[in-house]
């Protein structure tokens, strides 16, 4: 049985809601939560081109809605709701509108598994049969490793992408039992650590991992070690009734007369720990803002650090790099470069509703976008809003550049070229006004850059760091002359005219 309908929302019905969208697109659903930085010139100029994008792309595609938040540091600088959370009603999407955000859901459940290593309650490389016995799947593979808790956050554990079921056609989804008492009938596609393959059913092992270690289920743990600490009040990893009746529609792509179908609400049973969280904007904002606390933006407002700042910073770097070396899988996270920038994220799709949580770690940004159409896309909207809002964000709270200081006096002293005893030489300059040392190359580097290395006094006589951390000492004669640079253990003597 398919637990979904089809409704009658034809052409006319269509065009008066995509009226709506498009008059909510240019005016919008929301409230700024740091409208001094919403309100700065370069920020809303910003925010008013995204809202004519945003409503051209809503006309344009007949996506029923979108709600889109920006967080920068820990607070929610600004959210907006654009459209419709339900065609038949006309009801408008703001930041308070729930939402199922499915396989973000993958990132509550990474979070708990991170706080219980924390916690010293496991270990990243215990074998998953080390905390659920239980666990067999054949495997072709017979020198493999044993699969680890690490290579099922990551995805390279090589387990098949769902479980032995068909869930995803017919919406009935297996319990914990069926699903344990059907492994061992599947059998492993790669051996563990290969390569990246995501797997809905590795992510449920990890909450059956969540379960067995904490000593509750893995719901409860999420909404009592995470939900309730962060303020997520209006979220749920085991929605009720209530909840799932307040759920904006979820909308079926759009067929060629222009209409949509609907999609009813479905458990996830087994597989909720991949898929099953609800959420807001405001809400998400909060989870958003935890994650960005892992640099220096210190805790987020309103909310407890429920994870230390190194841990979620581990988290968010590639465990695992895939051949193109432009993306891989952190603990939980897709790890991407873009524009020169390193940006961690995840998508989520279930039932006509789809999500998006981004985040910036360097400009301490994030976004997060929810949509209620199987064929909508989050990742267009949530990017868009990074670029254009985002990028002015970081323009307005970025600190003036500090006037340059001008080279300190005593540091001609040092200047000149310096060798080993094996002829590797280096030579000392002022560049910009600072001291740097230039390292030459044999052959010479094609990027001069590339040999450059600036260094920062230390406050310690004739002492200096370098970008790695570690230090460079200039040693002085009683005639206040150089006899000896010392470069972290090793020395260079000059070479005097």
């Amino acid at each position: 049985m398919i637990c979904s309908t089809r409704n009658d929302l034809g052409g006319s019905a269509v065009a008066l809601a995509l009226g709506i969208s498009i008059a909510l697109a240019a005016t919008g659903q929301g409230r700024s939560a740091e409208p001094g930085l919403a309100q700065h010139p370069k920020v809303a100029d910003a925010i008013r081109l995204y809202d004519l994008w945003a409503g051209e792309q809503l006309a344009y595609h007949g996506v029923p809605g979108v709600a889109i938040g920006i967080v920068h540091g820990g607070e929610l600088v600004w959210a907006r709701g654009y459209g419709v959370a339900d065609l038949a009603t006309g009801e408008p999407v703001t930041p308070r509108t729930l939402f199922r955000i499915g396989s973000v859901t993958k990132l509550f459940t990474a979070t708990a598994i991170l706080q219980l290593r924390d916690a010293g309650k496991l270990r990243l490389d215990d074998p998953v049969a080390r905390h659920l016995p239980w666990f067999q799947i054949e495997s072709p593979f017979p020198d493999a490793p044993a699969i680890t808790i690490e290579h099922l956050l990551t995805h390279t554990s090589g387990l098949p992408r769902e479980g032995a079921f068909p869930y995803w056609t017919t919406h009935e989804f297996p319990t914990p039992a069926a699903l344990r008492a059907a492994l061992p009938t599947q059998s492993a596609i790669h051996p563990p650590g290969e390569t990246y393959k995501y797997s809905n059913l590795g992510m449920a092992l990890l909450g059956e991992v969540v379960t067995a270690v904490a000593g509750e289920p893995w719901a409860a743990y999420v909404q009592r070690h995470i939900l309730a600490p962060l303020g997520m009040t209006a979220s749920s990893a085991a929605p009720d009734a209530e909840l799932i009746g307040r759920l904006a529609r979820q909308h079926r792509r759009k067929q060629p007369d222009g209409g949509r179908g609907s999609l009813d609400y479905y458990e996830t049973d087994a597989i909720a720990p991949a898929a099953a969280v609800v959420s807001t904007i405001e809400d998400l904002a909060r989870f958003a803002a935890l994650h960005l606390s892992a640099g220096p933006a210190g805790p987020p407002a309103g909310g407890a650090q429920i994870v230390a700042g190194p841990t979620l910073a581990e988290m968010h770097r590639a465990r695992f790099v895939l051949p193109s070396w432009t993306s891989g899988r952190g603990l939980g996270f897709a790890v991407s470069r873009r524009d020169g920038r390193t940006l961690v994220a995840h998508g989520g799709w279930i039932g006509g509703h789809r999500a998006d949580l981004v985040l910036d770690p360097t400009r301490r940004l994030a976004v997060v976008t929810l949509t209620n159409a199987d064929d909508a896309s989050p990742a267009l909207f949530g990017r868009k809003a990074l670029d254009v809002v985002g990028g002015a964000i970081a323009v307005a709270t970025a600190p003036p550049p500090a006037p340059a200081p001008g080279p300190d006096p005593s540091w001609r002293a040092y200047l000149g070229r310096y060798t080993d005893p094996w002829d590797w030489e280096s030579e000392v300059l002022i560049l910009d006004g600072a001291l740097t040392l230039y390292d030459h190359g044999y052959p010479p580097d094609d990027d001069p850059d590339s040999a450059i290395i600036r260094l920062t006094p230390t406050g310690a006589p004739h002492t200096f760091k370098m970008s790695d951390g570690e230090t460079v000492r200039f040693e002085l004669d009683e005639r206040g002359e150089v006899v000896r640079l010392w470069r972290r253990y090793e020395y260079l003597t000059p070479i005097r005219p």
